[in-house]
């Protein structure tokens, strides 16, 4: 009999506790807790790593070499095991020629329809192109009325300038007697002479005949000697009727326009059968970019303006700069923007002329004239022509992605575009939404003949669709780029294939599917997760999102704290059995027991504004919108109505740009005001501190340098001459130069995972002996960068400048992480969270915006409380809070709402409503008010009832006191 349960004995990968657990199979189960608490630990590090170990083991060791070999988890058993598929948020590829469609395999199918049901059209003279047989061509002549008279012409020469003599020569050679040269019927045994310089066009008379039956042997011998005559082409001519052009080729019978036999391969960007030549295939070119070469038009010329130009290793380009100049008399100390347009025009592309060029060198002038080629021309020659990597990447700096100028994007070549299937080109289907492409699979009209062979493949393209719409991605385009999906929408998009695959029988381990996603459309990923049930598959879901846990059959909730202070199981059972235990935090706030609080009052803006004007980056349309400066303000809407747009790519982009002085591009918009206001904007988004173990929270806050100068201040560091880089595990003198300061040795295992183990030399401890025996309150810094956060700050209480610094990462809620903790093994929410504390300590003069983007994604509703306490501290201090967020429980507390939509894709892209939450809640356009309507109304009478029995309280107090 199978076994009804995984069980798990003796966990102990990283923060678990000797864990046992039984993990009903065949049910939605939810693995939730704080963050940190060893929800990943126990879900991903030991279920997952083992399942997967098992598998990969059962293969040969020449398959292992390839597949890579997970560590064996430290646990002691683990018993009722399934194959395990793993479905987190960075599975989706960086390649920029991976996309939707090419992920979900949408796309390979849609190249075979195109190979099969296609028609080609001439991408000049839009007529169908085909190729037709000499037995089709004789049907069709035979098909005109009897009697009539046609002739049979080859066509030689068509719009050719030239006396053709040697042609003509060829033909009378051949036997032919008759020509029609520019219309006109020619005899051959005439001398004909064209005039050299005028076009022509020379068809060769094969055959006259009268339509009548028994003619088809002759007629279908007269064709075949024409298409020989002529490449594959005849032309009938009717007399007193239209002319009739044929074609053994696809190819246009007007201007030649030919390509080969229709292909999949003909469709595909990344074989050089479909991919455009001029991109290779990628839609988009590196090009040198002027915004980038002339970032501040504020600047002139002379002040260094041209920032590729300006010399700082030698003279040559700032002379060349001046001897242009001067050559076209332009004043070099006029701010560039006041420039006329065509010298500026004359600068950056160059004029072909030559002109003086005085240079010195060596000492030495020079005397020269040279051909002036432009900025532009000048960095995308050496681009093309220096073998020295620093010179490119240097060039790189000024470069960006434009669209391909041959294909526009469309990353084909344009025999592929000319094919169409419904009156639509391939590139065209995958410009559409989702929930478009598949509104234009389920109309396409087709012929019988063509809805017969296409009739599988269109079913598997509206399955695949189909999944994707139930799992809330229906506004993605099918083209769009894999490598710009958000965690929430890759693993959707692995989890709409897992669908496709209908498999039974196995273990699914996601994370976090809802993030990014919209209460809107979370009822449809619910319904996905307990179909995948329904098969018979066992699903474990990292979760912390309220409605997935009501829906699930088991929840197992992780605690009771983060770090050393989680790693056990604190309850499980049915939503209602955890429900009603007290020990459970995740229990108390499903209940309602504990919840997070409407605020008291919400803030007014203090006066100032930053306004968007006409930004239609994307899908946005022409919007304008104000964010009051001053207060927590959120961005909401549907998955997909443009707010990591207009928030990201056009706000954030234009502000670093202008204040900060970064090289981003902002996306398309007409003007932004209110940018005086601020000095600073702050993005704390969820990507790593640092990419190697070397990173961590101590250094990234650089409490760190603190604690190194308390160690160069001792007393025994002076004695030994020890400066504050003695005690730097980055460079020479203080560290172990066995493993370089890192603590650890990686040794490569060929076709079983690396291994790392302790240094042998320093055992772990990153530093040499002599640096380890210099000591603070019985405490060498190895020692100290072991540290939790919260003991930390009893060890550094007296001092305040570190004090300070630890005490933010307490605040929010990393109190539980160790000071010297690899910066690779923290997740996305507590990088954000030691960003977030990094920022709090320092000291605010209320002009700064800080953009968070989703940052309660990996976060329990008890972590969020936290985090919105640290956000309301910063606004607090004066600065802006500007949050993008699905999250009702962040929604409800903010002092400002701007939501977009109405819905994702094209059907989003504009403000549906802006004002306080319960402004908001009353428009009936906006998704997000219909889902905060009922909140506002819950957590007011939650609010009332709390203060009622605080009331009840105090005066109960009072009585026991009087009497």
């Amino acid at each position: 009999m199978a076994q009804e349960n995984i069980v798990i004995r003796g966990a102990r990968v990283h923060n678990l506790k000797e864990v046992d657990v039984t993990i009903p199979r065949d049910q939605l189960v939810v693995l939730t807790g704080l963050s940190g608490s060893g929800k990943s630990s126990l879900a991903f590090d030991t279920i997952y790593a083992e399942g997967q170990r098992r598998y990969v083991e059962s293969l040969s060791a020449y398959a292992r070499q390839f597949l890579g070999q997970m560590d064996k988890p430290d646990v002691d058993s683990i018993d009722g095991l399934s194959p395990a598929i793993s479905i987190d948020q960075k599975t989706t590829s960086r390649n920029p020629r991976s996309t939707v469609g090419t992920v979900t395999e949408i796309y390979d199918y849609l190249r075979l329809l195109y190979a099969r049901v296609g028609r080609a059209y001439c991408p000049e003279h839009g007529i169908e192109i085909s190729s037709q047989t000499v037995q089709q061509m004789t049907d069709r002549i035979m098909e005109l009325p009897e009697r009539t008279r046609i002739q049979i012409l080859a066509p030689m020469v068509e719009g050719r300038k030239g006396e053709h003599a040697k042609l003509l020569e060829e033909i009378r050679k051949q036997g032919f007697v008759r020509i029609r040269m520019d219309g006109e019927i020619r005899d051959l045994s005439e001398e004909i002479k064209p005039e050299k310089n005028k076009k022509h066009t020379i068809e060769v008379v094969v055959d006259r005949i009268v339509i009548k039956p028994g003619i088809e042997t002759r007629l279908t011998d007269s064709l075949e000697t024409a298409l020989n005559l002529a490449g594959g082409k005849v032309l009938v001519d009717v007399i007193d009727g239209e002319e009739m052009l044929f074609s053994q080729n696809l190819a246009c019978p007007e201007c030649g326009f030919s390509m080969d036999e229709l292909s999949p391969r003909m469709f595909s960007f990344n074989s050089p059968f479909g991919a455009c030549p001029a991109c290779d295939g990628l839609g988009s070119r590196m090009e040198v970019d002027p915004a980038l070469v002339i970032p501040d038009k504020t600047k002139s010329l002379r002040e260094g303006a041209v920032e590729p130009w300006v010399g700082k290793t030698s003279t040559y380009y700032p002379s060349l700069l001046e001897s242009f100049c001067n050559y076209y008399g332009i004043d070099m100390d006029v701010p560039v923007k006041d420039l006329p347009k065509g010298d500026l025009k004359k600068l950056l592309n160059g004029t072909g002329e030559r002109i003086p060029f005085r240079y010195e060198t060596d000492g030495q002038v020079r005397q020269l004239q040279i051909r002036f080629e432009g900025v532009l021309n000048n960095l995308e020659r050496r681009f093309r022509e220096t073998g020295s990597d620093m010179i490119r990447e240097q060039i790189e700096n000024y470069m960006s992605n434009k669209p391909c100028p041959t294909c526009h994007g469309a990353r084909l070549r344009k025999e592929s575009l000319s094919v169409q299937v419904g009156g639509r080109s391939i590139d065209k289907v995958t410009s559409l939404s989702i929930q478009e492409a598949r509104e234009f699979i389920s109309h396409l009209e087709l012929t019988e003949k063509e809805r017969t062979i296409g009739r599988q493949i269109l079913k598997e393209i509206d399955s695949r669709l189909g999944f994707l719409v139930n799992v809330g991605l229906n506004y993605l385009t099918l083209n769009r780029a894999a490598g710009t999906l958000s965690g929430g929408e890759a693993q959707r998009i692995r989890l709409a294939t897992q669908i496709g695959s209908k498999l039974m029988g196995v273990l699914y381990i996601l994370d976090e599917p809802s993030i990014g996603l919209h209460q809107r459309d979370n009822a449809k990923l619910i319904r996905t997760l307990e179909e995948m049930r329904n098969l018979g598959n066992t699903l474990i879901v990292v979760e912390h999102d309220e409605d997935t846990m009501l829906a699930a059959d088991h929840i197992i909730d992780v605690g009771p704290g983060a770090g050393t202070h989680g790693g056990r199981i604190v309850a499980q059972g049915t939503p209602e059995e955890v429900m009603a235990m007290d020990h459970s935090l995740t229990g108390q706030y499903l209940s309602g027991r504990k919840f997070i609080p409407l605020p008291d009052e919400r803030r007014k803006p203090n006066g100032n504004w930053v306004e968007i004007k006409g930004a239609r980056e994307n899908n946005l349309k022409n919007v304008n919108v104000k964010i009051p400066l001053g207060v927590f303000t959120c961005v909401s809407g549907v998955s997909g109505s443009g707010k990591s747009t207009l928030v990201n790519e056009i706000l954030l982009k234009a502000l670093a740009r202008e204040l900060n002085k970064s090289r981003w591009i902002p996306g398309k918009h007409r003007e932004i005001k209110g940018m005086e206001h601020l000095d600073k904007v702050i993005n704390i988004d969820q990507s790593p501190i640092g990419r190697t173990p070397r990173s961590n929270p101590a250094t990234y806050t650089s409490v760190f340098d603190d604690i190194r100068d308390v160690y160069a201040n001792t007393q025994e560091a002076k004695v030994r001459g020890y400066k504050k880089g003695r005690f730097s595990f980055n460079v020479k003198g203080g560290r172990c130069e066995a493993c370089r300061g890192d603590g650890i040795i990686k040794i490569e295992m060929h076709f079983l995972p690396d291994v790392y183990v302790p240094c042998e030399e320093c055992k772990g401890k990153r530093y040499n002996r002599d640096t380890l025996e210099v000591k603070y309150k019985g405490k060498n810094i190895s020692d100290v960068l072991d540290l939790r956060v919260e003991d930390a700050l009893e060890f550094f209480k007296n001092i305040p400048r570190i004090r300070r610094k630890l005490q933010t990462l307490f605040d929010v809620g990393l109190g539980y992480l160790k000071l010297g903790q690899p910066a690779t093994t923290l997740s996305g929410g507590e990088a954000q969270r030691v960003k977030l504390a990094s920022e709090l300590y320092k000291r605010s003069n209320g002009r700064t915006l800080y953009i968070l983007d989703e940052p309660t994604t990996g976060l329990h509703v008890d972590d969020i409380s936290r985090l919105l306490q640290v956000l309301q501290r910063l606004v607090e201090n004066g600065d802006s809070v500007l949050v993008i967020e699905h999250n009702l429980d962040v929604i409800k507390t903010a002092d400002h709402l701007i939501d977009l939509g109405p819905e994702g894709g094209t059907g989003g892209g504009t403000i549906v409503a802006t004002g306080t939450p319960e402004q908001v809640a009353g428009v009936e356009a906006s998704h997000t008010g219909k889902f905060l309507r009922p909140i506002l109304e819950r957590d007011r009478r939650r609010m009332e009832r709390f203060h009622q029995e605080l009331l009840e309280g105090i005066s109960r107090q009072a009585e026991d006191r009087t009497g």
